[in-house]
């Protein structure tokens, strides 16, 4: 490496990264690993969720399947960030060559960024769990359903809202880059990746806004049934 060069790849170039060494696996790798452990949860769920619950509707599958998914991510995959923060730059196992990848379109996860790290902990301890509670409920087609999958959905919404705001207006307005400029890293990894956790969470999340409507209008116009007779 050239004198005076900086010694990572992530942005911007000066960003205090502390003791990083190159991932030992190629990206290919990688989303194999990760695809496939992710293909087999889902497996797992749907036979699972198919033996216990025959009578659920296609619809309500799917919505286990999407909460299982993202309350493991959270919980498991966001964890690792979350206990490993501090040395995540050197880290080789997969979890670790993963986040040292996605970090290419945001170095804030290689730099302890306080906002980062703390909305990736609420995330970890309040709304992957929450996510597991919201499958359970799906499965059981309990009432609280819906209450559970609004709050869930809207703390997504928040946080990557915030999570985007922040990235952006370092970049925009106080020229602080944390994405590599090719457009891969940041329309791939930076916004397509996140993006999903908002188009989903926002179509269950007017979900719930309907049902809980059409709910208490219901209620209302029995009681004002009852009331005229």
């Amino acid at each position: 490496m050239a004198e005076g060069s900086p010694s990572h790849p992530y942005y911007p170039p000066g960003a205090d990264i502390v003791g990083y060494t190159p991932n030992q696996a190629s990206v290919l790798d990688l989303l194999v690993s990760f695809g496939g452990g992710c293909t087999i949860l889902l497996v797992l769920t749907l036979a699972v969720t198919t033996y216990a619950r025959p009578a659920l509707r296609p619809s309500e599958k799917i919505a286990i399947l999407w909460f299982v998914l993202s309350g493991s991510l959270h919980c498991f995959f966001e964890g690792y960030f979350m206990t490993h923060y501090d040395r995540m730059a050197s880290a080789q196992d997969l979890f670790g060559q993963l986040w040292k990848e996605y970090a290419l379109s945001d170095s804030r996860y290689m730099t302890s960024d306080t906002l980062v790290l703390c909305m990736e902990s609420m995330t970890v301890l309040l709304w992957g769990p929450l996510c597991f509670v919201v499958a359970g409920l799906t499965a059981n087609r309990h009432s609280l359903k819906h209450p559970f999958q609004l709050i869930v959905c809207m703390s997504h919404l928040y946080g990557d809202t915030l999570y985007y705001a922040t990235s952006l207006f370092d970049h925009y307005a106080n020229q602080r880059p944390y994405s590599r400029p090719e457009p891969y890293y940041f329309w791939v990894y930076y916004f397509l990746m996140n993006f999903i956790w908002i188009v989903v969470p926002f179509y269950y999340l007017t979900d719930s806004i309907r049902t809980i409507s059409t709910a208490i209008r219901a209620q209302q116009e029995s009681g004002a049934s009852r009331k005229t007779q």
